[in-house]
């Protein structure tokens, strides 16, 4: 057993609690739960209590003795931060594509020239498990010491059986060995593979019948998620994969509107997706939609700067009523970053959110986009000990000085890993 961990003075404490259940929007989205001198006691893995320090100490003054005492005085405390949306188990690197992008060449040119998503399929089928374990281990740490403690990922580096099974594999096992809880997405539609181009329907009949009844027999995925794009799978091939998952007990989740407008935000508020991702290009219809069913909408502004796009109308999202999430989709073509901290940076500055929207985002929506709202995202009695002291005093300096990790200490489950 741990011995209690017991932070006091922080010069502000963003707990992210409020009185609102689900995802939050609107001005929902600007309460943080402030606390000035807070302070936070963690104990078996869990938060025991929370607010000032003066109220913490009389609660706790009997056992001061036994915890271990961090002096968080002129520091910024949050949650862990957490991340919806990422690709993080994969095989090699992608460093020549970011060259030829410069040079003009676009997302989709050089993915029908046969790199982009199969350059990395080919990579990611050669690797072995150890290879994918060994690479994805190094990611994994960076996001922590970014402050992330939970992070989505999703197969579909396979476009095979064998292969997606063998990442959802290694995201088990991952999950068993790395502090990072690490939530599971199958997404076995990710692109056509080029030995079935022209003959999509039946690389879909062979996602539906084939790849979703195993992956829901051993239990390797939460959610399913499709990349409904044009060239890739069209709304229809998409709602029949993940009107499949839905009977497998698999959520939805949808690559909607990245690249035009293709009516991907009103397919995910069709099906009741859970979350709509990148939305770069989503209709005013779409979002209105999106807003109306709860799907969160979640944002990818890294992804909009690599490949040199405008970003998602997250402002206007927001605005609408729609639930905005926030993350890295790190991955080796479009986003290979793993800094959450600079992603909320590029919310405000490329998607005008506010410093308090981007926040909320980072933290409690995004945990809501992966269904782990009851368990992280806010500092709450009964929730992990997932906490980020940073380097900074407040929750609008995080926001400032951009492009810089503040992270001083990171916390998982009451355990110090940074």
């Amino acid at each position: 057993m741990t011995k209690p961990v017991w932070i006091k003075h922080a010069a502000q404490l963003a707990t992210l609690a409020s009185d609102v259940n689900g995802p939050r929007s609107k001005e929902a989205m600007s309460e943080l739960g402030l606390i000035e001198d807070g302070s936070v006691w963690i104990e078996d893995g869990v938060v025991k209590a929370i607010g000032t320090t003066v109220e913490l100490e009389q609660q706790y003054a009997s056992r001061v003795h036994e915890a271990q005492v961090v002096d968080a005085t002129g520091h910024l405390v949050t949650p862990g931060l957490v991340d919806p949306h990422t690709h993080v188990v994969y095989g090699g690197s992608r460093e020549r594509e970011f060259e030829m992008r410069l040079k003009g060449s676009t997302y989709m040119e050089i993915m029908n020239a046969g790199g982009g998503i199969h350059a990395t399929t080919r990579m990611t089928r050669e690797a072995s498990e150890e290879e994918l374990i060994e690479q994805s281990t190094r990611r994994l740490n960076s996001f922590l010491a970014h402050g992330v403690t939970t992070v989505e990922g999703k197969s579909g580096y396979g476009m095979d059986l064998e292969t997606e099974l063998k990442q959802l594999r290694v995201m088990k096992k991952l999950q068993e060995t790395h502090p990072i809880d690490l939530v599971p997405t199958f997404m076995g539609a990710h692109a056509v593979p080029p030995e079935y181009k022209g003959h999509e329907d039946e690389f879909v009949n062979i996602v539906i019948k084939e790849m979703l009844p195993i992956v829901a027999e051993e239990k390797l995925a939460e959610f399913n998620d499709v990349f409904c794009e044009k060239d890739v799978y069209t709304p229809e091939q998409s709602e029949r994969i993940l009107e499949a998952g839905k009977r497998y007990g698999l959520t939805p989740k949808i690559h909607a509107d990245e690249i035009e407008p293709y009516g991907g935000a009103e397919l995910a508020a069709k099906v009741g997706a859970i979350s709509a991702e990148h939305l770069l290009k989503a209709s005013e219809e779409g979002i209105r939609a999106m807003a109306k069913s709860g799907t969160i909408a979640c944002l990818l502004p890294a992804t909009a700067l690599y490949l040199r796009e405008q970003a998602a109308a997250g402002r206007a999202m927001i605005d609408e009523g729609v639930a905005v999430a926030i993350s890295t989709d790190a991955n080796p073509g479009s986003s290979p970053t793993t800094s959450m901290p600079l992603v909320m940076n590029l919310a405000c500055i490329s998607m005008r959110m506010t410093p308090a929207e981007a926040l909320t985002a980072a933290t409690y929506n995004a945990a809501c986009a992966i269904n782990r709202q009851d368990q992280v995202g806010s500092l709450e009695v009964g929730k992990l000990g997932d906490i980020v002291l940073w380097n900074v005093k407040n929750y609008q300096e995080l926001q400032y000085l951009f492009g810089v990790n503040h992270v001083q200490s990171v916390w998982k489950k009451g355990i110090q890993v940074v």
